[in-house]
């Protein structure tokens, strides 16, 4: 028996049991799980040859604080009396209601102790309750499905368990413990469902008292927004925690936010990781071109976790077993900033479930996603309202409220880029008195070198070079290629004729340059760069000659496969021939009209610029050929603007061409575009100069287009009789040429303008002789516009349904052509029709359909007028 007044030593042994206090736990199921403890903890000492008689005990309410004499060996203490206890405690959970039964957190520890009137005391009874108290120690027994767990200091591990012939000390895993003052490491083991035995934490030298890594560099100031990416990290946590290690890659382009969008996330949610976060910066893309060797990261970690440097392993593989040893069980976050390689990353993974990764890089980095199952993230610029609340955060609000259409530009020209806007709001800053439209200005003339700087990390031009240093050669030109090329995005049969290169070449390079998150892949197979990349690529140094050459393809590309598109959409519109294409061009294949149609639909915004491209370098031809290949479909959806555009600049280039038949057609489409946009008077002048032209150079059977033209423009000024003198002229003439579509064009014509004027059996023959000529030769958009007509007909003699089924026809043929010009008034014409009928309902669809597509096409008087109709309308 231990005296009074006395300090000596003796093993310590502390037990707890776990929801002692839980509310189902009444007052007579308390006194019984106790009644239990204390039979179960004598039981057990016994079995490790400790009589109970001879140990001090103390009574804690939810557990026991037993001193054992040091005359008792300490081994059993812990080779024995942990299993023993798991015993008896089956005894008494199997014959004890389920509010009794017990579950256990014990702790051995030894040292001096004090022994007075009140009991115990001494710094090693301190450190044996905060081990007990240590929320590892905690989470151990919440974790396991075995009734105890067992945790012993530092020292009774040294001196115990690394010696013991029983246990196998591999099982064991160190955890730190801060509790309070104590700063110490308890070494964890399940009696009943022992960890794995791993070798490595065996050398594990973790230094005592160590504090809590806390490695995250400072929280991003002015950080805005993101919330969604926030929300998805949040989820990519909390799905797979406690199953697998959590990994989220933030892809981007340099500047884009990545090391942002990790290190809030990592300081919002820093409480879910008491056990620490690590940080390391792995220099993939950096100002040196040299990233950080695996092997120094995983040294830095170890250092950060205590480890004795005497006692380092050699290699990296024994360095990244022990890192994953220490790290086990333990909840921490990892932040992996600025990854190159899989490679730099995979020994920095822990392999306990209990951590969080975040990677950031450049590259999607798919080994991890396919190996490790990371979840990626590729992060995008900001929204624009977000881009303009980084600026209220750097610059104040009344700044930026005062001037702001200044500020709307500013984030644009900035491209929405986080560090560029941060770039332009330091320029603000620092001269406060000038404007934010002259910063504005200032920012629009320089581009990018506005946001270049001295200091590499702050400079846009400089963090998007490093992303160049991992790309060859080729993928390199293809980059800087693809900052030239016309229009919005491009797509692969483009490339391979920009770059001069073999398709799975091509695509290999397209690949590589997202991969660099240098490039965007947006649906049904379209490329695209943020403007900032784009203008930096375009800075590219590349071999004298190499942009030339490969803007003339690109181009060539662009004008043939529209020159084929419009031959397979309209096969019967005679074309002027363009050019032979430049070497190492290969138009993209169109099987049919259907094909064709979506073509020209998706490649509208890019063959625009590819005009303005051409006019820029002197391509006349192109200019003018892009003109013609473009004309229908922008007539036909209603993108008069663009036709009136395209015209003035196949005129002004006609001019530099030799052929006068260019310069004839190019006033004839030119009059066209003008009167489809109300320049009625302008349109005259321009037809009147092309039939000139015509007359001279006899060309008959453009003279009868332009009649046809000419036609079409008085009778949009209401003067029917003199398109209809027009319009018999221009059948004669092709009569006489021997072009039976180019007749039944006429003939509809014909029996248009004598329609409108009251002449109608002299249109309905004429438009029928024009269905029958149309049907022959397979025209379905002529037949679509005739059997329009003839519903007008129809409906102007009073045959209602009769011109219903007309215009039923019309609208499903000019549908399948996507001629939505002329379905628009087909649609009115039908709302027309039905409203004659009586068939308001029916009216109102119709009418419905037209004021969408009148407003689609900028068409204002017409849909003014059909709005009108539509309110009008009886309700009932």
């Amino acid at each position: 028996m231990m005296g009074r007044d006395q300090a000596v030593h003796c093993t310590i042994v502390v037990v707890d049991v776990e929801g002692f206090g839980d509310p189902c736990r009444t007052l007579p199921h308390q006194l019984g799980a106790r009644a239990g403890l204390y039979r179960v903890l004598e039981q057990a000492l016994g079995a490790a040859g400790v009589r109970w008689g001879d140990c001090r005990c103390e009574d804690r309410g939810d557990g026991v604080f037993v001193l054992v004499p040091a005359e008792y060996a300490k081994a059993p203490l812990v080779e024995v009396l942990p299993g023993a206890l798991v015993e008896a405690l089956r005894g008494h959970n199997g014959t004890s209601p389920a509010a009794q039964r017990v579950r256990l957190r014990v702790v051995v520890h030894a040292g001096e102790v004090a022994l007075d009137a009140h009991g115990a005391t001494s710094t090693a009874v301190t450190t044996a309750f905060r081990l007990l108290d240590a929320p590892p120690v905690k989470r151990a027994l919440a974790e396991s499905p075995g009734l105890a767990a067992l945790a012993v200091s530092r020292w009774v591990f040294d001196e115990v368990v690394r010696h013991s012939a029983v246990l196998d000390p591999a099982t064991f895993r160190p955890a730190p413990v801060r509790v309070k003052e104590v700063r110490d490491i308890a070494w964890i083991a399940l009696p009943d469902h022992p960890y794995p035995a791993d070798p490595a934490v065996l050398d594990q030298p973790v230094a005592p008292g160590g504090g809590v890594p806390r490695q995250l560099p400072g929280a991003p100031a002015s950080f805005v927004g993101r919330e969604e990416y926030l929300a998805d990290l949040d989820h990519a946590l909390t799905s797979a925690a406690g199953t697998a290690v959590v990994i989220s890659a933030l892809g981007g382009a340099g500047g884009i936010g990545k090391t942002w969008l990790a290190l809030h996330w990592a300081h919002r949610h820093a409480d879910r990781f008491p056990d620490g976060q690590l940080f390391v910066d792995l220099r993939g893309y950096s100002p040196d071109g040299q990233p950080l060797d695996p092997a120094v990261a995983v040294r830095g970690f170890l250092d950060a976790l205590g480890v004795d440097p005497g006692r380092l392993p050699a290699d990296l593989d024994a360095q990244a077993a022990l890192y994953r040893s220490l790290v086990a069980g333990r909840r921490m976050l990892v932040v992996l900033d600025n990854a190159a390689t899989a490679d730099q990353v995979v020994p920095l993974l822990p392999g306990s479930p209990t951590c969080a990764v975040l990677v950031t890089g450049r590259t999607s980095l798919t080994s991890l996603i396919d190996r490790h199952g990371a979840r990626h993230v590729r992060l995008d610029i900001l929204p624009r309202e977000e881009g303009r609340a980084l600026l209220v955060e750097r610059l104040g609000e009344h700044g930026v409220a005062a001037e702001p259409e200044a500020t709307d530009e500013l984030v644009e020209l900035c491209g929405r880029f986080p560090l560029a806007l941060a770039i332009t709001a330091r320029h603000a800053f620092r001269h406060p008195r000038i404007p934010l439209a002259e910063v504005a200005a200032e920012l629009r003339d320089l581009g990018l070198d506005m946001l270049d700087d001295d200091d590499p990390a702050a400079s846009l031009p400089a963090v998007l070079s490093w992303s160049l240093r991992r790309l060859t050669d080729t993928e390199r030109t293809v980059f800087g290629l693809l900052g030239i090329a016309p229009g919005p995005d491009t797509t692969l049969p483009a490339v391979v004729s920009l770059a001069d290169l073999p398709p799975a070449r091509a695509r290999r390079a397209l690949s590589a340059l997202e991969e660099a998150s240098l490039l965007e892949r947006r649906p049904r197979g379209r490329y695209a760069m943020h403007d900032l990349v784009r203008a930096y690529a375009a800075t590219t140094a590349l071999p004298d000659g190499v942009r030339e050459a490969a803007l003339a393809r690109v181009m060539d590309f662009h004008l043939h496969t529209a020159h084929n598109a419009d031959h397979l959409v309209y096969p019967h519109r005679p074309l002027l021939q363009p050019d032979p294409p430049s070497p190492g061009v290969h138009p993209h294949p169109l099987p049919d009209a259907a094909a064709a149609t979506a073509w020209l639909q998706a490649e509208h915004a890019t063959l625009l610029a590819t005009q303005r491209v051409a006019v820029d370098l002197g391509r006349h031809h192109v200019v003018w050929h892009l003109a013609q290949a473009l004309n229908s479909f922008q007539i036909r959806r209603g993108h008069r603007r663009d036709a009136l555009t395209t015209w003035r600049a196949a005129l002004n280039a006609a001019a530099h061409l030799p052929d006068p038949a260019m310069r004839s057609r190019a006033h004839r489409f030119l009059g066209y575009a003008c009167s489809l946009s109300g320049s009625h008077e302008e349109a005259v002048g321009h037809l009147d100069q092309a039939l000139d032209l015509a007359a001279r150079h006899r060309d008959t059977a453009e003279q009868a287009q332009i009649h046809k033209m000419l036609a079409f423009t008085r009778g949009l000024q209401e003067d029917h009789r003199r398109a209809l003198d027009h319009a018999r002229h221009a059948l004669d003439l092709h009569r006489a040429l021997g072009q039976p579509v180019r007749e039944a064009d006429a003939l509809n014509t014909v029996g248009w303008h004598a329609a409108r004027l009251g002449e109608f059996d002299t249109a309905r023959d004429h438009c029928h002789a024009a269905l029958v000529l149309y049907r022959r030769h397979h025209d379905p958009s002529g037949e679509a516009q005739t059997l329009g007509n003839l519903g007008y007909v129809a409906h102007k003699t009073g045959r209602y349904r009769r011109a219903l089924d007309y215009y039923g026809q019309s609208v499903d043929l000019l549908r399948r052509a996507g001629d939505t010009y002329y379905e628009a008034l087909a649609h009115d014409w039908t709302g027309q029709a039905h409203t004659a009928l009586g068939q308001h309902d029916q009216a109102r669809k119709a009418w419905r359909e037209a004021l969408e597509l009148y407003r689609e096409q900028g068409r204002d008087t017409d849909a003014a007028r059909v709005r009108q109709q539509l309110d009008d309308l009886d309700p009932g």
